[in-house]
């Protein structure tokens, strides 16, 4: 998995109550192809300000080729954006 704040495309779903869940995202790779990966699990939620940007972290979790990703995604409320940050555990 490439490196930290990758822009990448989200397939979320919101709850009636406003409540935001990813289920899976895409990224590039360097060959041009697209990568789907599917979240297994959301571990945790945090709402956080970055220099004034109000971010939502959602921390996850996907297998993906038999290996198990522990990642980021990061959603930027106001300019609606969506990153990729990968952690290391």
């Amino acid at each position: 998995m490439p490196g930290n704040n990758i822009p990448v495309d989200v397939i979320c779903v919101c709850s009636a109550e406003g409540v935001i869940r990813p289920l899976r995202f895409r990224i590039a790779q360097e060959d041009c192809s697209q990568l789907r990966i599917n979240i297994d699990q959301v571990i945790s939620t945090q709402n956080v300000q970055y220099t004034g940007a109000e971010t939502q972290i959602y921390r996850c979790q996907a297998v993906v080729d038999d290996r198990v990703w522990m990642f980021d995604l990061k959603y930027l409320i106001r300019s609606h954006r969506w990153y990729l940050s990968r952690r290391l555990y």
